[in-house]
């Protein structure tokens, strides 16, 4: 849709043309993908994603969670979009908008189903009618609702620019003048023995209520109900299409009409009208998901996504775990993370189960869904525009690749630091847990050797504590336990030097199994 507009002294302003709720302009829109990123498994994207976009198939919203953004405009654009809907006064006339749209469909495909041809007209010219009211009344509200995003505003506009034009015009007075055509067909069916016939409505006198009421009187108590009950199914029997087939006769020019209204509107709908309606719903859908959390007490932000890759957040989680607690009311345990200056790697270390891959996943989700637009989990976040992401996680052995484990780790990451660039992210998980300690180290340390002489962004979780103070780019980070009860996780990841030793030495000491606790028993 095109707009054009007028200041007050006359002087038109630069022609504002609306292109898409979701991509400002054609060059913003990637190639819609079919299938998930390689990463989206081992960041528990997609059971994101599928929580998203529940109960919204009919929109096919999944591409669109598959293409991130390639600039940081686009990214602003989806923010700004966003921050409109999260006003109740914008928000609610969407809805309302989805809802009749929704409905309009169930008619055209209620239509398809039907048998009889001018029963099917009649549900498209419904169908009709519920579009108009759900346009007129989108572009009222969103004239009253002072939007202020890019993207609503140009397209309040040419909604409004589309609600005048000629072709809208005419498509809701022709529809308002078959219906007011068809409302005024009155006829009567004259019933004898096996047969029937069709007349016109003569103004005869309909006596049924005067006799209702003169028998009135006369009820006592409950009686036998004789009336007979029409059935209430959508589709017409064929008596039902043979009387409506000589009603048809009667009004010849009635019925003309609305073939012909249904013949001239056959594409009734506008494209854009029509996009919008499916692309709006990526907002929508993740505005509701949000909603959970945020229920719940947690945070969520709008990250400022940039070139620079010292990143940060703070109070942020992994969506997909957060979900799972929440829905069992359990809590949700954030952390903060930070890269400065000459830090480029996050090496994760210590206890199992201590929240180390949880850290790696939120690392994943928060850039990901900072890319697509979208806000996230914390309190606030500056992330990195990354080109590409890719994930190195555990896996089981595959027989039919004829490799062994250690063999099948090497030969995926060759791959990934083959396609890496120095704007992408990695993201491993316990790499050459299936060698021995000290090819494993020699392994680790070759291949973060070749991150940081990308200058990746990386997050590697590791059972290797000496792999954190490989050089001045990679950062300890180690998950924590109770002081108290070195058993107990506290989920929490600090920015420190890596202790595995001491959490050994713990729990050693907490099970009186060191050394000298040994050797004081053996010897008592």
């Amino acid at each position: 849709m095109r707009v054009n507009r007028v200041h007050p002294g006359g002087l038109a302003e630069q022609e504002m043309v609306f292109h898409s709720i979701l991509f400002e302009t054609p060059e913003d829109r990637p190639p819609e993908a079919l299938n998930a990123p390689a990463c989206f498994a081992d960041l528990n994207l997609d059971q994101i994603v599928e929580a998203v976009t529940a109960k919204r198939e009919e929109y096919d919203l999944k591409p669109f969670f598959y293409a991130p953004l390639p600039t940081v405009r686009p990214i602003e654009y989806r923010h700004d979009v966003m921050r409109d809907l999260e006003d109740a006064a914008v928000f609610e006339p969407i809805r309302t908008f989805s809802q009749r749209m929704r409905a309009m469909r169930e008619h055209l495909a209620q239509a398809d189903k039907l048998y009889y041809r001018r029963q099917q007209e009649s549900w498209f010219v419904d169908a009709v009618e519920i579009y108009g009211g759900a346009v007129t009344g989108l572009a009222a509200d969103l004239d009253r609702a002072g939007v202020r995003s890019r993207g609503l505003r140009a397209f309040r506009d040419s909604l409004k620019a589309y609600t005048e034009s000629d072709g809208f015009v005419t498509l809701l007075a022709e529809m308002k003048e078959v219906k007011r055509q068809l409302a005024g067909v009155r006829y009567c069916v004259l019933i004898k023995d096996d047969g029937f016939r069709v007349r016109k409505y003569e103004e005869e006198t309909d006596y049924s209520a005067d006799v209702e009421q003169t028998f009135k009187r006369f009820k006592q108590g409950a009686a036998k109900d004789y009336a007979v009950t029409f059935a209430s199914g959508r589709e017409m029997n064929h008596i039902e299409a043979a009387v409506l087939d000589f009603v048809a006769q009667l009004y010849p020019e009635v019925f003309l009409g609305l073939d012909r209204f249904c013949e001239r509107h056959h594409e009734y709908q506008d494209e854009t009208v029509r996009a919008f309606d499916r692309e709006i719903q990526f907002y929508v859908a993740y505005l509701e998901y949000l909603e959970r959390f945020r229920r719940a007490g947690l945070h969520t932000c709008y990250p400022r996504v940039s070139s620079d890759k010292g990143v940060q957040a703070r109070d942020c989680y992994d969506f997909a775990l957060a979900q799972k607690l929440v829905g069992k009311r359990s809590p949700v345990v954030c952390n903060d993370f930070f890269l400065r200056d000459a830090d480029r790697i996050f090496v994760v270390s210590g206890p199992n189960q201590g929240g180390k891959t949880t850290f790696a996943r939120t690392f994943g989700q928060l850039h990901y869904l900072g890319r697509l637009g979208c806000p996230v989990a914390g309190t606030e976040a500056c992330l990195f525009l990354f080109d590409a992401l890719f994930t190195h996680f555990e896996r089981e052995e595959d027989i039919t690749n004829l490799r062994g484990k250690l063999e099948d780790d090497l030969v995926r990451i060759h791959e990934i630091l083959t396609r890496a660039t120095p704007d992408s992210i990695v993201i491993m998980n316990e790499i050459f847990t299936s060698t021995a300690l000290q090819d494993a180290m020699f392994l680790g340390r070759q291949v973060l050797q070749t991150i940081m002489d990308l200058d990746l962004l990386c997050v590697c979780v590791t059972f290797i504590d000496e792999l954190a103070s490989l050089s001045e780019k990679t950062v300890s980070m180690v998950s924590t336990v109770d002081p108290d009860n070195p058993a107990v996780r506290t989920y929490k990841l600090l920015r420190q030097p890596a202790d595995g030793l001491a959490y050994a030495l713990s729990i050693a000491e907490k099970y009186r199994l060191t050394y000298q606790n040994l050797r004081d028993r053996i010897t008592s």
